[in-house]
């Protein structure tokens, strides 16, 4: 387990982490086909367990961590993120056309504080290249598929040069697009790296994107919104009125931040969105925020500085019923996924629990203290 910090980490964080990131992208895309080395990745990575199975929104989820947004921008990797032993991966953040995004540098590895700075900028080659890639890529003939079917989140995000009050367009136009690709659809009004899109976060503006999404919609897909840690909780308890008023599925908490807590790495003060260990804490908060104004009753995805199987607990116990990691696949390597996974097993055998959904919420129930401490 300690293979990939000790030796592998200290090589690969000698190279610039765009190319990097994108070089290990291209390379996964071009080996989709190698039906020996994804048998392998398999063997390695995965973990199946019935007591981390659940099922959401009429999706089957094979265990509760997920690979979140940011890392497969278009779609080019998704059929290996089973093969990692992930249960679900999100796509995107995908705008209408293609965009470069910010001009780099644009992201910033914090090693001393296990995060990431960065300020990509919704960077992606756009709605109908994604539409290619998974009409293309569900023709592949794949071993034992059925092993590798998880569920696939789509995120949809605004283009740069789009005025606010024509937002609602552009989710409405990834969505007609993708509808039929997707399990389910995230709005991403949270992102620090496109202008002002921070502001549709606002009642009056988020109104109009998730009208025209769900007339658009009946309902029939699962529509989740993202959300920033750098909220004030009054902020938060107004968007879950709107979540409330036009049915949406669920919540993803959190996004990246633009706050700087007591960081010591050398690009500490790089503008952007800062994800991994600083934001932890936040995120759990918002996580029990949710949990408690909702009564339990809406789907949470918890994403923020999960690095353990302790972690992740924290967040499920927080409200918490599926969970997304980025920064901790970087930092602790692919080997994380099994790591946790055989973690939050561990932990439910202790507590003589037979399912993680007895998990969810549990640091809310007046019982906490007997399951948190058994004899």
């Amino acid at each position: 387990m300690n293979f990939y910090p000790r030796f592998v980490r200290p090589l690969l964080f000698t190279l610039n982490p765009e190319w990097l990131h994108h070089t290990l992208i291209q390379q996964l895309h071009q080996l989709s086909n190698q039906e020996g080395l994804r048998r392998f990745v398999h063997q390695q990575f995965s973990y199946n367990h019935l007591a981390l199975h659940q099922q959401i929104w009429d999706c089957h989820f094979p265990n509760p961590l997920g690979l979140a947004a940011g890392f497969d921008k278009d779609g080019l990797a998704w059929h290996w993120w089973s093969d990692f032993g992930f249960g679900f991966a999100e796509l995107g953040t995908v705008t209408p056309t293609a965009q470069l995004g910010n001009p780099p540098p644009r992201l910033f590895r914090l090693p001393q504080d296990q995060g990431i700075i960065n300020r990509m900028g919704f960077n992606n080659q756009g709605v109908a290249h994604l539409e290619k890639q998974l009409t293309q890529e569900k023709l592949i003939n794949t071993w034992e598929p059925e092993k590798r079917q998880i569920p696939i989140g789509i995120n949809l995000g605004k283009g740069k040069n789009t005025p606010l009050d024509r937002a609602w367009q552009d989710y409405l136009y990834g969505f007609q697009c993708l509808k039929n690709y997707g399990d389910y659809f995230v709005i991403n009004v949270s992102s620090p790296n496109t202008p002002n899109l921070r502001d549709l976060q606002v009642q009056s503006l988020l109104k109009t994107i998730l009208e025209a999404l769900q007339q658009e919609n009946g309902r029939e897909k699962p529509l989740l919104i993202k959300i920033s840690p750098d909220l004030e909780n009054g902020a938060i308890i107004d968007i879950l009125e709107l979540v409330t008023t036009y049915h949406l599925a669920g919540v993803i908490a959190t996004n990246t931040t633009i706050t700087r807590p007591h960081l010591k790495s050398p690009h500490a003060q790089e503008m952007g969105g800062l994800s991994g260990r600083p934001l932890t804490r936040r995120s759990t908060e918002v996580i029990h925020l949710i949990y408690q104004q909702m009564h339990g009753q809406l789907p949470i995805i918890g994403v923020g500085g999960i690095f353990s199987a302790a972690d992740a607990w924290e967040k499920i116990t927080a409200g918490a019923c599926l969970l997304q990691i980025y920064t901790g696949w970087v930092y602790r390597g692919p080997g994380i996924v099994k790591e946790i996974l055989l973690g939050l097993v561990e932990k439910l055998t202790a507590l003589n629990l037979t399912t993680i959904t007895q998990a969810v919420g549990l640091a809310h129930h007046s019982d906490w203290l007997s399951y948190n401490n058994p004899k």
